[in-house]
């Protein structure tokens, strides 16, 4: 068996009708190659997460989240974030945390809500993660009990700041006026779905901040085209691995791998 060229493989898949299509689109009055089928926004992934039905989506510890219950939690607090604290398309959402699994459901939540996600990092001092959340102007932070605990005494310094809502965390009162995670969340309808947010591929989607290696770190801007094209890419890169495996077993094993990340 031949293995086909690279240049043979991206022909195949990128051809028109194929599912890693390209087209041109004027970005900000840059002519840019993206992919043609690539979702919308970060609302539309998690809305196609669905389509894992039976599948499990997050184990921490003893416990497990199915894609249907990570997404009627991240689709509940979306509507939590927009009635209970007036977040709004373009308003920024930070979280610092550890690895909980409420990580990723106050990411989604946050994104299906039409917010800018700013992702902070967990191993920040109390006044870098002040500083990380006054630069980004962030209205609702979700934080654990360290993270907590090393912003609560510069909670005073940020007006901005509407909402502190802390994971994982059971003391009975928490520092600086924050809400515990699984009250603001409350009981999840069965039936939950995402809130009717109007979000764009060039809507801002996520702040991520650069090491300061040079100075105070810097908010970087990502759209939900930027984001979902990362996915799409991480997809193709496993078709073209497929395509060009030299044996029918590998081949098909790869495709496999390949479908189960499809965005």
């Amino acid at each position: 068996m031949t293995m086909p060229s690279i240049a043979e493989v991206h022909a195949a898949l990128t051809a028109p009708g194929q599912m890693f299509e390209m087209e041109e689109v004027v970005i900000r009055g840059v002519p840019t190659r993206t992919w043609k089928h690539a979702p919308a926004s970060l609302r539309v992934v998690l809305e196609n997460s669905r389509s894992h039905v039976g599948k499990d989506f997050l184990v921490y510890e003893d416990e497990t989240w199915s894609f249907e219950r990570h997404y009627r939690e991240a689709s509940h607090l979306a509507h939590v974030l927009r009635d209970r604290f007036g977040v709004r398309p373009g308003d920024r959402v930070a979280i610092a945390m550890r690895n909980y699994p409420e990580w990723s459901i106050a990411f989604w939540a946050a994104a299906s809500a039409g917010a800018v996600v700013v992702p902070l990092n967990a191993w920040w001092t109390g006044p870098e993660l002040q500083y990380g959340l006054e630069d980004s102007g962030s209205v609702v932070a979700f934080v654990d009990a360290e993270r907590l605990d090393r912003i609560a005494p510069h909670l005073g310094e940020l007006p901005a700041l509407q909402a502190v809502v802390s994971a994982r965390d059971d003391r009975a009162v928490l520092p600086g006026g924050a809400l515990a995670f699984g009250d603001v969340l409350g009981e999840v309808p069965e039936h939950a779905t995402q809130p009717e947010v109007d979000v764009a591929p060039e809507d801002d989607a996520t702040i991520f901040y650069t090491s300061g290696t040079t100075w105070k770190p810097k908010g970087a801007l990502g759209t939900h085209r930027n984001i979902c094209t990362n996915l799409m890419s991480l997809v193709f890169c496993s078709a073209r691995a497929a395509a060009r495996a030299t044996s029918p077993e590998l081949a098909a094993s790869t495709r496999r791998a390949a479908g189960s990340r499809s965005p």
